[in-house]
């Protein structure tokens, strides 16, 4: 994923190397496609700000200097081990930050980074999770803020939302009809989306460093990451490839990436033999935070898990039911959209993808709280069968 560029960071349009300034108000090129920073050299252990307990003690490794961060605590999450059908793994138990999602990471520094611009008004879309974060930073940055979500967004996902003070409207259809109506919007207010601009992402690495750190400046054999967009994935990528250029690790982690088996065009993308010449289909799936048909950086994605030497893990439905109420039973209470991380973890295990005596982070990405209506609706279901 090594975007080169001048001496100085940029954005660079991955395609063609073109290049822009990161004083420059925008979310992607001149054709609609995304945008990258250019490759950093990455940081030491010495240039960690140790007195800093968020994601900014990474700061040094972001391509600008932010005088005045939007933090309100993000990062710093547990690292806990445990067990799934057997085999040990480590947990990184990513909801432990503001508002319930590993995407307060993206948010703070993709907001900071437009305070710093002087843009005091933005638009987003999202299924949730990325809402509730560009809401949450944009209320502490005194912003206004309009959140765009599929109609059929969780409830209490919508009153979260709502909660911090964004205008929030609810879109009819699918996902993508989401992020159509909000890139619409874009003509007239700056388009924060968390799943295009490249800033979210430096955001995002601050995970990868703090897996680095978690374990004793070492790197893990794997990293097992639920997925759609893939900012964790990438993010994870970058982090320690900045590190390896920087002589702190001499190998890359494996980076694997589950998917609902309703929803899963990553493995689709790596795996084109299993359809046979025909469209993908899609069906609704419970872990709807990791259901994107169409990921803007696909092709970064086959990229960060194939030169790691990773692969994909789909899960059915009632493999990622299983796998929320098995993680709850030994007190990890975790979203469906990233419970089949677990399970993807033991697919792999059984394949020989990974060995029972790897290193393996298993990467739970949202709190069951943003599901209650899920858990309510199973408990019922079960309680008067």
């Amino acid at each position: 994923m090594n975007v080169s560029s001048a001496t100085s960071p940029q954005f660079v349009q991955p395609l063609t190397g073109k290049t822009f300034g990161l004083d420059k108000a925008i979310w992607c090129s001149p054709d609609k496609t995304p945008l990258m920073v250019s490759t950093l050299p990455g940081i030491t252990r010495n240039d960690l700000d140790s007195g800093t307990r968020s994601i900014w003690r990474y700061a040094k490794s972001l391509p600008l200097k932010i005088d005045r961060p939007i933090c309100l605590g993000e990062g710093g999450t547990p690292l806990v081990s445990g067990q799934f059908e057997g085999a040990n793994y480590r947990f990184k138990l990513e909801w432990f930050s503001p508002t319930g999602s590993f995407k307060d990471r993206g948010a703070s520094v993709l907001m900071s980074y437009i305070r710093h611009l002087g843009i005091t008004s933005v638009v987003e879309d999202s299924s949730g999770n990325g809402g509730a974060a560009i809401a949450a930073y944009g209320a502490a940055a005194g912003m206004n803020v309009e959140i765009l979500v599929p109609a059929y967004t969780q409830p209490s996902k919508v009153a979260q939302i709502r909660a911090y003070g964004a205008n929030v409207t609810l879109v009819p259809g699918t996902r993508q009809d989401t992020e159509d109506a909000a890139i619409a919007l874009s003509n007239h207010v700056f388009y924060a989306s968390h799943n295009w601009h490249p800033m979210f992402l430096q955001g995002t690495k601050t995970l990868g460093y703090e897996i680095w750190e978690d374990l004793g400046f070492k790197a893990p054999d794997n990293i097992v990451i639920p997925a759609a967009a893939g900012s964790n994935v990438l993010g994870c990528h970058l982090a320690f490839e900045e590190l390896q250029a920087a002589g702190e690790i001499d190998r890359m982690p494996r980076i694997f990436v589950t998917q609902p088996k309703n929803c899963c065009p990553l493995h689709y993308a790596l795996n084109p033999d299993l359809l046979e010449e025909h469209a993908p289909s899609f069906e609704p799936t419970i872990a709807e935070g990791t259901a994107i048909r169409q990921p803007i950086r696909l092709s970064e994605m086959i990229e960060a898990v194939s030169v790691t030497g990773g692969t994909t893990a789909v899960l059915s439905e009632n493999e990622i039911l299983k796998a929320a109420l098995s993680l709850a039973k030994q007190g990890i209470y975790t979203e469906p959209t990233s419970a089949h991380a677990a399970a993807g973890a033991s697919q792999l295990l059984r394949r020989g993808h990974i060995n029972p005596d790897d290193e393996t982070i298993v990467i739970l990405t949202g709190s069951g709280l943003k599901a209650t209506q899920f858990y309510a609706d199973h408990f019922s279901k079960t309680t008067t069968a």
